[in-house]
Formats: C-alpha cells, sequence, structure tokens
C-alpha cells in the first residue's frame, strides 16, 4: 500500500455504516503504553528515542498483525505527515515532532500502531460509529499482541506507567466523534459542554485536544484513567453519548417542525455552493459540508450518499488535496482544486 493511493481510498470509519452513524462519526480507543526499563520520551535522547522505535518496530513486525504496514515518520515527507495526521492516523504532535518515529496502520484503517509519541507506542482502534465495545475487543486484541513481545511498564498499584500522569492508570482514552451541526446552528451546544464537563468528560475538536471544532464535529473523550477499569470507563462514555445523540435528533426535528424553510435553505444553499464554486477554502467547506451531511441524513437532498459526504469531509483537507492533484500547490491554487474536486465529486450527486 502506498501513501498516494492512502488518499483516495475510504477508510472503514468513513463508510457511515456503523450504529448511530448518522450522529456519531467513528469511535476510537487508543492504549498508552511504554516499554519497561526504556526513558519516557519526555526526557528521552535521539538514540533512546531510535532504540525504542527499532524495538517497538520489530515487536509489531513479529505480531504479523494482516497487512499492516510500518511507515517511518523522521524520512517520511512533511506531506505524508500531514496526510495522515488528517487521516485520523496519527497525532498532530507525531506529526510535527522530530526523530525516530513511525506508524503501523492496516489497509481497512482501522487498526494502528504510533511509535514515540507522547508515550513509546499507542495503539488504537478507529470504527464507524458509535461501538465502544467492539473497539475495546480489538484494541486489546492488539494490546495483548503487543504484550506478548514487549515488557510494559506496569505497577501493580497504579497501572501502566505513562509519560503524562494523566493516562496513568488503564491509559486508555475513549473518543466519540460527533457531529452536532443542529444544537450548534440553535444555540444549544453550550449546554452539552455543561452536561459534558460534570461528567469528567472532555470535549475537544476534529483532530483532538488543541484543535477547534470545524465543520460541527466535536469528540467526546473521558479524563480519568486511573482508579477505573476499561469497562468501566466505557460505561461512562455510554451514559452520556447516547444522550447527546437523541438531544442532536430532538433539536433537528424541533428545527423541521417550527422553521422547515429555513432549514431547507441552509442545506440547499450549501449544496448549492459547493457544486458551483470555483475557489474555496477548507474551513468554508467544512461548514458547508457540514449542512450537507444534515441534509443527507434527514431526507432533505435525495440521491446523495453519506459515504461521498464523509469521504470529502477528509478528501478536501489540504494534504489530501495535494496527494489527490499530485502536486504540492499553494493557498490559492488549493482552494482552486478544491472546487473542482469537490464539483467532480457532486456532479451527479452519487459520484
Amino acid at each position: 500500500m502506498d501513501l498516494s493511493d492512502l488518499a483516495r481510498q475510504s477508510g472503514e470509519w468513513l463508510r457511515g455504516t456503523g450504529p448511530e452513524s448518522d450522529i456519531v462519526i467513528s469511535t476510537r480507543i487508543r492504549l498508552a503504553r511504554n516499554v519497561a526499563g526504556h526513558t519516557f520520551n519526555t526526557v528521552a535522547n535521539d538514540d533512546q528515542k531510535a532504540e525504542i522505535a527499532q524495538i517497538v518496530a520489530a515487536a509489531i513486525k513479529k505480531c504479523r498483525m494482516k497487512d499492516v504496514m510500518y511507515v517511518p515518520l523522521k524520512e517520511a515527507a512533511r506531506l505524508d505527515c500531514l496526510l495522515l495526521l488528517e487521516r485520523h492516523l496519527i497525532s498532530k504532535e507525531l506529526a510535527t515532532s522530530d526523530g525516530e518515529r513511525g506508524v503501523a496502520f492496516g489497509r481497512t484503517e482501522m487498526r494502528s500502531i504510533m511509535v514515540n509519541e507522547e508515550d513509546h507506542l499507542r495503539s488504537q482502534v478507529l470504527r464507524s460509529g458509535f461501538q465502544p465495545e467492539v473497539a475495546w475487543d480489538e484494541v486489546n486484541q492488539v494490546d495483548d499482541q503487543l504484550a506478548g513481545k514487549l515488557d510494559f511498564a506496569f505497577h501493580p498499584q497504579f497501572g501502566y506507567l505513562t509519560a503524562c500522569p494523566t493516562n496513568v492508570g488503564t491509559g486508555m482514552r475513549v473518543s466519540i466523534m460527533l457531529h452536532l451541526p443542529a444544537l450548534v446552528a440553535l444555540r444549544q451546544i453550550d449546554k452539552v459542554f455543561s452536561a459534558v464537563s460534570k461528567m469528567n468528560l472532555a470535549v475537544r475538536g476534529l483532530y483532538g485536544e488543541g484543535t477547534h471544532a470545524s465543520g460541527d464535529f466535536y469528540q467526546i473523550s473521558n479524563q480519568v484513567t486511573l482508579g477505573k477499569s476499561e469497562v468501566q470507563i466505557i460505561e461512562d462514555v455510554k451514559r452520556v453519548v447516547p444522550k447527546i445523540v437523541s438531544y442532536e435528533r430532538k433539536t433537528r426535528e424541533t428545527w423541521v417542525k417550527d422553521d422547515p424553510k429555513s432549514l431547507e435553505d441552509k442545506v440547499w444553499r450549501a449544496y448549492g455552493m459547493l457544486r458551483a464554486a470555483r475557489r474555496i477554502t477548507s474551513e468554508e467547506t467544512m461548514d458547508l459540508l457540514s449542512a450537507v451531511r444534515m441534509g443527507v441524513n434527514m431526507e432533505v437532498i435525495p440521491d446523495l450518499e453519506i459515504r461521498t459526504v464523509n469521504e470529502l469531509f477528509i478528501q478536501s483537507q489540504p494534504a489530501h488535496l495535494q496527494r489527490i492533484e499530485g502536486q504540492e500547490l499553494n493557498d490559492h491554487d488549493r482552494d482552486i482544486a478544491r472546487a473542482s474536486f469537490i464539483r467532480s465529486r457532486l456532479g451527479d450527486g452519487k459520484n
């Protein structure tokens, strides 16, 4: 598998086939681990990081995970690092840092392992829709395979030891990506933030910590990893996310009931602009696609597949677009190429 091909294909989580996928884009579970007897990355020097990268990459290879490729990021082009970030296969920190580091992932993109991010390795499973138990079973299998090849830093009282104290314990981070355009449009989103914070959950943007909520996407994730089991953490998330999903759906229903023409205008205006624009920024694209995605799921726009819309959210991002075009582009030319690409995908509403 070549990274250039990655820009044009669709990972499992983008297909919009999972439970509650009209609201829940994806479920991600990530486990932070460190190799016992080795310095944490926060204080490790370049030689120590290089040794860890070699050890972990060798362990991944010995696990013989199906269709998994390992990408050493130190030698990777800047554009490829950004592509993997846009794909949610690596974090912003891993994409922009220096030194020996890498990522392993499979063809479906459901499983990936980051090497030498904040911790020595972070295993991740990403699934379409709301599937926390399924994601946990799968990432646990990955973790068990790696544990058979590596000795993880573990304390009998505190659990898995991590570079950041907030990850000590299970080392588990459950993140649910939600699309909440109605709550944003009708100014109800602050109520969600307030309720979530009271449950010791965090709200982050499209690409996690330190990013903004582009395209009305929000990630809900646990903050506590110490003193709770993995099952308890999942149960905490399960108590909150369905309520947010229900709130978004009821808000959409209220919008249809109280002011259907304003909803239709927002959706069709966004769809028309995307199909007609000759130059468009990434930020404007995200906002317009958000309205279109809501319109498809509410059956305002017929004959447009949700998978196409989901893919456009990713493929219209700067690194994906440049990979598809086969060349690096400045901001002006990228905006023109983006508009052309979107028109080609939405031309007949199906492609």
